[in-house]
């Protein structure tokens, strides 16, 4: 056999190798940073129901998946090369670029989240009556969507850095690899997700029709899946105070400001954890999900206040008149 064809062989040989070694690596790879990003994906499974309830049944799975759609765009053209660009950046200039907006974004989630308190609690649903006196049901899904949309892009943002920071990789085309399938799997599983939990209540209904042993189970779906979603509500909110208040949080570490408020609340989750004895890596990310909501609500207020509760200027004209 010529030389020449030995060594093309040998070449070939090679990059095969090389190519499943890469295999592997982005296999691990994506396991490990779609396990970090877990916690941020319950949170977002949690806050998108809320943006379909009480909309016409035969539109919610087209706007779960307009949603799906702008989510992945959001993670795949948007925050993916950004991310890796500022990652890249922040190397060579020796500073972290994407901590700061990741905590802009993070206030932003805890505006979110106290605003739905404030108008519990004060009474003021004037986001929602905007919503309700719409009466083009285009222009009222294209609000919805656009609102899903924007809560989902800090929500994305969240995993995508989490995903990021936990890899290990050297070669940048690789981490782009890696962060485009847990980009993918994690938008196909939180949004498959809730597209089975907004229609339950539909499965159930053509339980019950279909009569039989499934009845029974058909009439339960139909009687629990309003208080299921009513439950997912309250844990979106919830949702959005303790990630926005733990964004805050890490933030305040990474970039050494006002670090010892994270360093208490980890400290005193931990002992309080170990204190209690049994489940103490529950109850330690309870605590620490606690602390972050508290933050969350008190950062939250403030904007909440500043926007809402502050007399507002009047327009010029009135106030002539």
């Amino acid at each position: 056999m010529p030389s020449g064809l030995i060594a093309l062989l040998d070449d070939v040989a090679t990059l095969t190798k090389l190519a499943a070694s890469s295999m592997d690596d982005i296999g691990a790879a994506v396991g490990k940073a779609g396990s970090k990003a877990a916690g941020v994906v319950i949170d977002d499974t949690a806050v998108t129901p809320r943006y379909v309830t009480g909309l016409s049944p035969d539109r919610e799975l087209p706007i779960i998946g307009k949603i799906a759609l702008g989510s992945l765009k959001n993670k795949l053209l948007i925050i993916l090369p950004v991310a890796l660009l500022l990652s890249w950046l922040g190397q060579k200039i020796g500073f972290d670029l994407i901590t700061p907006l990741l905590m802009v974004g993070g206030a932003y989630l805890c505006f979110e989240g106290a605003e739905k308190l404030w108008e519990k609690v004060a009474g003021d649903h004037h986001a929602t009556d905007e919503l309700l006196e719409c009466d083009d049901p285009a222009e009222l899904e294209k609000r919805q969507v656009a609102g899903a949309i924007r809560t989902d892009f800090i929500l994305s943002a969240e995993i995508m850095v989490i995903a990021l920071a936990a890899l290990e990789l050297d070669a940048l085309w690789l981490e782009a690899v890696v962060l485009a399938v847990v980009g993918i799997a994690i938008t196909v599983m939180v949004y498959g997700t809730v597209g089975l939990i907004v229609k339950l209540d539909d499965i159930g209904l053509h339980l019950c029709r279909r009569g039989g042993a499934s009845a029974g189970f058909g009439r339960a779906l139909v009687r629990g899946v309003p208080k299921l979603l009513a439950a997912l509500s309250v844990v979106g909110t919830a949702a959005m105070l303790w990630v926005g208040g733990q964004i805050l949080l890490h933030g305040m570490e990474v970039l050494h400001v006002g670090e010892a408020l994270p360093h208490f609340t980890h400290e005193l989750a931990k002992s309080v954890a170990a204190s209690i004895g049994f489940l103490a890596g529950a109850w330690e990310w309870l605590l620490n999900a606690l602390f972050g909501a508290i933050v969350g609500m008190i950062v939250g207020g403030i904007i909440v206040a500043l926007l809402h509760a502050l007399p507002k200027r009047k327009p010029a004209v009135e106030a002539k008149a």
